[in-house]
């Protein structure tokens, strides 16, 4: 028997859904203003008409073809596959291992790695530093012969201290009987971690996972900086120089005369490619979501 609501009780939740309500169409407007604005016609895009739902008048996907025909576009495409993929292995592989090592009391010294993990949350050596150990780390790899950049990228971007305290918490979480039982069947330390730890702790894996691949999937900055060949830019890059182009007076000049869609459509088309693989990742995803971050972002 379901027990009635207060009047306190049912205006907190008509004032709570009214905002998540007003905020969820906040965060969906912009994605799709985009997909409206890119498939819309030259006028209705230069005018400003597109409020929310496209001009159907002027009907277009030529922007989206322009940007399929671009063989660049596949090539910073595979570039960002690349960096999302082996960065989230990467980075998933030694947090797992640092947090498996910082979660066991008998540790020597643990007390003092936790704090000097926490310290880098607390504390960044700024962004001149961080460069110049990047370029050493790039000729570095270049002296022993790995001359793509990419793995740079991956290898020297890949910590993340909050990402390791949230694994570490969720293995503090599993009981301790459940290890020694199996130390007595005669586990070894890898077999605890990837019988015991890893299928316990799978919520908070999936969630970290989803936080590195996230971050390696927008990242721009360091990509930028640090990759110089244009065959290796990722997505992100790329999207910024497509921006530069089609904005530049001197390019778009007479382009109304020979194209039936705006240069900004192409940039549309674009943002609404680079979003659709976390669209479609992210719902396999989110039932670990909260469960994870709960799991391992509270210490008993």
């Amino acid at each position: 028997m379901k027990r009635k609501l207060e009047i306190s009780e049912l205006i907190f939740k008509i004032i709570s859904y009214t905002l998540l309500t007003i905020f969820a169409l906040c965060c969906l407007y912009p994605f799709v203003y985009a997909i409206s604005a890119s498939i819309s016609g030259y006028s209705a895009v230069e005018m400003g008409d597109i409020i929310l739902l496209p001009d159907f008048k002027g009907l277009q996907f030529n922007a989206f073809g322009e940007m399929f025909s671009n063989n660049m576009f596949w090539n910073s495409y595979s570039n960002t596959l690349f960096l999302t993929l082996y960065g989230t292995l990467f980075c998933m592989f030694y947090s797992i291992l640092g947090a498996y090592a910082l979660s066991k009391k008998r540790l020597m010294f643990r007390k003092g790695f936790n704090f000097f993990l926490v310290f880098t949350m607390w504390f960044s050596a700024g962004v001149v530093p961080q460069y110049l150990n990047y370029l050493a780390t790039g000729t570095a790899f270049r002296a022993i012969g790995i001359t793509d950049d990419k793995w740079l990228v991956i290898i020297a971007m890949g910590m993340q201290a909050m990402n390791i305290i949230l694994l570490r918490n969720a293995f503090e979480g599993v009981p301790s009987e459940i290890e020694e039982a199996a130390i007595v069947d005669g586990a070894t330390e890898m077999q605890v971690l990837s019988k015991v730890y890893l299928p316990m702790s799978k919520s908070t894996i999936a969630t970290v996972a989803l936080f590195f691949a996230i971050s390696r999937w927008n990242g721009y900055f360091w990509a930028k900086q640090m990759i110089s060949n244009s065959n290796e830019h990722p997505l992100q890059v790329f999207m910024q120089l497509q921006l530069t182009q089609y904005t530049d007076l001197e390019y778009t000049t007479g382009w109304k005369y020979n194209h039936n869609y705006h240069p900004n459509s192409v940039i549309y088309a674009l943002i609404v490619c680079s979003i659709i693989p976390i669209l479609v990742i992210y719902p396999f995803i989110q039932k670990y979501f909260a469960k994870g971050v709960n799991v391992g972002g509270v210490k008993e």
